[in-house]
């Protein structure tokens, strides 16, 4: 499979941010619109407290409302964790659940426990989940439309297809970074500039945090901080855009 594969030594500094600095990063590049990329509210953490979660989407679609013609309902699962072992990096399941309304879950214990042993950095579905209190231990992140306590007829039908998750089209190896606030795409060819931005993005916002906190407050100040904030962050984006042609 041909994507483009970030540095890992990148993918640590990415997992080092939670995802709205990701988001707040990715406007600066003016790549794409500030409503795009990211997953709508119908894509919530299962695990909100672990930590952020990043990899390459290894996409499929899932049925679970009629039974198979033939198989079981875990037939597709050694194909995945095949073309999970094609991937350059930390794969980040994602399923389009194709039934609707949904009619059974996506996974379970038996599925998380052998994403996580095959190398898996999460799992994102627009299906449901089950089986949550065994996955937990796990600490292995999972993202879902809610929760459903039966598989069903659980199929999986293509792999590594382009599908569509919260309102975002995804595309086999495209880089995702996830946690309690929500799942959003970054181009891959700008992964490393993103990392390089976030901690100066959060130091120009700790420029009014810090006079916030600082315990003595007015309107001027305020308005000053707020203006100094956003001259930094605008030569941000300028010195970002330039980094990578925009500029």
């Amino acid at each position: 499979m041909s994507f483009h594969v970030v540095d890992p030594a990148v993918l640590a500094d990415l997992r080092k941010f939670d995802t709205p600095t990701i988001c707040n990063v990715l406007e600066l590049f003016d790549v794409r619109p500030r409503t795009a990329g990211y997953m709508d509210g119908r894509i919530l953490p299962c695990y909100p407290k672990l930590p952020p979660m990043v990899g390459y989407a290894c996409t499929a679609t899932f049925v679970a409302g009629a039974p198979a013609r033939s198989g079981d309902v875990y037939a597709g699962l050694g194909k995945q964790v095949e073309a999970m072992s094609t991937m350059a990096g930390p794969p980040v399941i994602v399923f389009q659940d194709l039934d609707d309304p949904m009619t059974a879950a996506t996974f379970g214990e038996v599925m998380c426990t052998t994403y996580k042993a095959f190398g898996a950095a999460g799992l994102i579905t627009s299906g449901a989940g089950r089986d949550l209190d065994q996955v937990e231990p796990l600490e292995f992140p999972c993202f879902t439309n809610g929760t459903i306590c039966s598989h069903g007829y659980c199929q999986i039908v293509e792999l590594q297809k382009q599908v569509r998750v919260g309102g975002v089209t995804i595309y086999p190896g495209d880089l995702l970074h996830g946690d309690r606030n929500g799942v959003t795409t970054i181009p891959n060819e700008i992964a490393s500039a993103v990392a390089d931005g976030c901690p100066a993005l959060m130091a120009a916002e700790s420029i009014v945090l810090d006079y916030l906190k600082a315990g003595k407050v007015d309107v001027k100040g305020f308005n000053d901080a707020r203006n100094e904030c956003g001259r930094v962050i605008n030569e941000l984006g300028g010195k970002l855009r330039k980094a990578i042609g925009r500029g």
